[in-house]
């Protein structure tokens, strides 16, 4: 994985201090290891901000946040992927979740209405909550585990494929030194 790419977007611990809105959190921001770039903890940050954003839950970013002091991974990336369910994506994502949790508890799918309200939202939520959570929870694990193991294998193919330019330039640099020295 580039670290230089990831860190060039990547907020400043010390410009997220200095903001007021967030000084309530300065000791978890403070500390250097939820920083790091490294396979591990951004392998890590994935699997909890992933795992977090397939959950239907509120303040699904605090969630990460201690998930990533938990689990020692990077924090920016494990807070900044929970936006992967925002509030274009999210009904499609937690459909797809409500339809994974009918299937594995063979229960009937519930029509939506023509127009959905919260009303609707709030007389179903007794028939829709355990699909959706179960639904939700499998897929969530499954992407977590998913996405960690990605990330480490495009790490470490990124990692090699360095290695094999580097030592093809050592090799080229030297032949061209030793034909230097032949003529």
């Amino acid at each position: 994985m580039p670290r230089r790419f990831l860190q060039r977007y990547m907020p400043k611990p010390d410009t997220l201090r200095r903001q007021r809105s967030l000084r309530f959190i300065a000791p978890l921001i403070a500390d250097p290891g939820l920083w790091l770039l490294t396979r591990r903890s951004v392998a890590n940050a994935f699997s909890v901000g992933l795992f977090c954003a397939m959950l239907p839950i509120p303040f699904q970013m605090v969630v990460a946040a201690l998930g990533a002091r938990f689990s020692r991974c990077n924090l920016a990336l494990s807070v900044g992927l929970v936006w992967i369910t925002n509030p274009l994506t999210m009904p499609v994502i937690f459909y797809f979740n409500y339809r994974i949790g009918t299937f594995l508890l063979e229960a009937p799918v519930r029509e939506a209405p023509s127009r959905i309200s919260t009303r609707w939202i709030a007389e179903q939520m007794h028939d829709i909550m355990p699909p959706l959570m179960l639904g939700s929870l499998i897929s969530a694990v499954l992407l977590a585990i998913v996405a960690n193991i990605v990330i480490r294998l495009i790490w470490r193919w990124h990692v090699s494929h360095h290695w094999k330019r580097r030592r093809l330039k050592r090799r080229q640099r030297r032949a061209r030194i030793e034909s230097e020295f032949d003529d």
